[in-house]
């Protein structure tokens, strides 16, 4: 392998691997975030402790630090990962589709990265709405507000102004109402979510003229 490729190789593989809490995106980072879903999905979201990551990583627990500040930012490199899993689906086609279709196969995309954890994923978001979790309700505010602006931009959206503002109000209430009918969606390939979401799609284009249309 020359320099080019395998230097080429390392970057789609960090790619692959969000960062955690410190910027670093490295193995022992991905190491991490799946030995704690190993452990959510057996104990339960809310009785993972971060000794007990460490201690199924094989890393040590200051590596750990080193790379998550907490329990609360793994979960957050958890669902970064479907963000990332959402920019990377660009299926056949997908240039030529409608924005309305692009927006669908790219909420289709998150949705499907969690479902194989689709129970663990809501234990995670429960516990950042936890009533004593107050310090953490501003930052999903951001984390969806960045989640719907790389939506728009993969979509292809680009308007500017008082119709950026609608298509932003729009995005955000179509995806928490897609993500509530998600999380008890136990149908084979999440059938519910995918009629659900494409009814709100269609039914968007038709209340508001040009909301999803094509960008000059």
């Amino acid at each position: 392998m020359t320099k080019a490729s395998g230097g080429q190789a390392k970057r789609k593989a960090a790619a692959k691997r969000p960062a955690g809490a410190a910027g670093i995106s490295d193995e022992a980072a991905a190491r991490l975030l799946d030995a704690a879903v190993r452990l959510g999905e057996k104990n339960g979201w809310d009785n993972v402790r971060l000794s007990a990551v460490a201690e199924e990583a094989g890393i040590s627990l200051p590596d750990l630090r080193a790379r998550y500040r907490d329990l609360n930012a793994v979960a957050d490199a958890f669902f970064e990962r479907a963000l990332y899993a959402m920019l990377a689906a660009r299926p056949r086609g997908f240039a030529v589709m409608t924005p309305r279709e692009r927006i669908e196969t790219l909420l289709l995309a998150w949705f499907e990265s969690l479902t194989p954890h689709r129970r663990l994923a809501v234990q995670m978001l429960q516990s950042k709405l936890w009533l004593f979790h107050p310090h953490h309700w501003v930052p999903m505010v951001f984390d969806l507000s960045r989640l719907i602006q790389w939506l728009r931009d993969a979509a292809g959206l680009s308007a500017a102004g008082r119709r950026r503002q609608i298509e932003e109000i729009g995005l955000t209430s179509l995806f928490l109402a897609a993500l509530a009918v998600w999380s008890r969606d136990e149908t084979p390939d999440m059938e519910i979510t995918r009629r659900f979401l494409s009814r709100r799609l269609v039914g968007a284009e038709r209340i508001v003229t040009g909301l999803f249309s094509r960008p000059s």
